[in-house]
């Protein structure tokens, strides 16, 4: 594929159409930490009332504290305290098999992707990707039903023995407790990881987000791009991605009126450019949407591949009668 005027080659052939979700109450009903509280006979509802005084109890102290992300230094408060007495990264991963889905996933996903393996899309190796960007938990994520779909997971982490003075970094990591946070995703930093798959970051050892990749260069253009969310927490990510020519769309709960006023309030501040149900099954208006998109984007690549590929072709010499 030819890349910029100046006759550069671009290393992506961009043939990747990628689907970016966010994840709580986007593909799940509930929040995915259901497991971890349940395994452990803690109380879902009084963790999150802590949680939610968190920040106003720490600025007593001149502390400020991240509204969005505190939940993870909390659930540090609890394996000190005893009551989360053996989680480590393993254990959540075990967890993240009893998250509960919407409707219709994980078949969705495969589903999705199967569009495209037909002609003239494999003849162009036009491909779908599922990624997840979310302030839950990456582990949790890899051992959910939906990990073998997915092709990237932009969440937070969590180290278990953190390395100390004098630490041997030529060994491998210790494991054990959790006990520190090292890895953090809020809905600003969402915006990070849009770029990061827009560049091809997690693809490439080498390149970073900060890197200066001309557009025709980049793994995944903007354009060929498809956001889904559930609310307002999701609009830094929705205008990001709106500005740079993809499509966003947002889902509800059935029968949920405020959740179904937040998609409303969305469209009509045209922050989305659609919404449906957050139901995955075969004939539900979500997915009828989606396929429609995902086809739409492909046949434009199509159309744009053909388009570059003809515009470098000379006419050779003809005979004259």
């Amino acid at each position: 594929m030819t890349g910029t005027e100046t006759g550069t080659t671009s290393p992506f052939s961009q043939n990747v159409i990628a689907i970016v979700w966010d994840f709580d109450f986007t593909l799940t009903p509930k929040n995915m930490q259901v497991p971890l509280f349940t395994a452990y006979g803690v109380n879902e509802e009084k963790f999150w009332k802590e949680v939610n005084a968190l920040p106003a109890y720490y600025k007593k102290a001149g502390v400020r504290v991240s509204e969005e992300t505190a939940y993870l230094w909390h659930i540090i408060s609890y394996i000190q305290a005893g009551k989360f007495p053996d989680l480590t990264n393993r254990k959540l991963r075990e967890l993240g098999k009893k998250i509960e889905f919407y409707p219709g996933l994980p078949e969705f996903f495969p589903m999705i992707q199967q569009l495209l393996e037909r002609e003239p899309f494999t003849e162009y190796d036009l491909k779908v990707e599922h990624y997840i960007v979310s302030s839950g938990l990456t582990e949790m994520i890899r051992g959910s039903k939906i990990a073998p779909y997915i092709s990237g997971v932009w969440a937070c982490e969590f180290i278990e023995v953190p390395a100390g003075p004098d630490e041997d970094f030529s060994q491998n990591p210790k494991s054990g407790l959790i006990s520190q946070v090292g890895y953090i995703i809020d809905h600003t930093t969402k915006t990070r990881a849009l770029f990061e798959i827009n560049k091809g970051v997690n693809k490439v050892e080498g390149i970073s987000v900060n890197d200066s990749i001309p557009e025709n260069a980049r793994r995944v253009p903007f354009k060929n791009m498809i956001y889904v969310g559930d609310g307002p927490s999701d609009i830094p990510c929705f205008s990001v991605v709106q500005k740079h020519g993809g499509l966003t769309y947002a889902v509800y709960p059935k029968g949920n009126e405020y959740k179904y006023q937040q998609v409303i309030d969305l469209l009509e501040s045209k922050r989305i450019d659609a919404y449906g149900p957050a139901d995955y099954r075969e004939d539900s208006e979500t997915v009828l949407w989606m396929r429609k998109k995902v086809l739409s984007i492909a046949q434009r690549i199509i159309d744009e591949k053909k388009s570059a590929l003809y515009s470098q072709i000379k006419s050779g010499p003809k005979h004259t009668s």
